[in-house]
């Protein structure tokens, strides 16, 4: 097998994967010595770096495909949004009992609630707004969550359709 063959055989498992691969594993799924998949891989990486493309190989935690953090903006727009179940369980909280204040969510889901608020902001599926008091926040669901979720009407009937406020406190002023 040729050195470009090689290149374009380790591009393609890196494409396929969509995670980030190790070493060993790149060198099992193609039958070759690790050394030569190594050397392949860092031409690979220079290939995309020395080129102005959207795509670069990071290989912080093991080898992945992925676009340029200038090009995520993009991203965000056209491909759905990856919650992780934690962040995921925050937003539902916030989607039932909006708006409610930073402060009552973090009693109710534990400190890693300001993380995840932060995660919801930055994709569009939360707003948050100073109370009026100005010493904490309100947050509130955005018209991308109700697109993303496909929901019509307000997030409150939907609460009460499903019965699910039931087992939340109600700890809202």
């Amino acid at each position: 097998m040729t050195k470009e063959n090689l290149k374009s055989r380790i591009e393609a498992v890196l494409f396929i994967t969509a995670r980030a691969v190790s070493l060993d594993e790149i060198a099992v799924i193609l039958g070759e010595e690790t050394d030569l998949i190594e050397e392949a891989l860092l031409e690979l990486i220079m290939d995309y770096s020395s080129r102005d493309g959207a795509l670069e190989i990071d290989d912080e935690n093991g080898y992945i495909l992925q676009v340029k953090e200038e090009h995520m903006d993009l991203v965000e727009l056209l491909c759905p949004v990856d919650l992780k179940p934690a962040v995921l369980r925050t937003l539902s909280v916030i989607a039932i009992k909006e708006p409610i204040r930073q402060t009552v969510l973090k009693d109710l889901r534990g400190s890693n609630a300001y993380e995840h608020v932060q995660e919801l902001v930055d994709k569009g599926l939360v707003a948050k707004f100073r109370d009026k008091n100005g010493r904490s926040f309100n947050l509130k669901t955005t018209p991308k969550f109700k697109e993303y979720f496909k929901l019509k009407g307000d997030t409150r009937s939907l609460a009460k359709i499903l019965e699910i406020d039931k087992g939340i406190k109600d700890n809202e002023e």
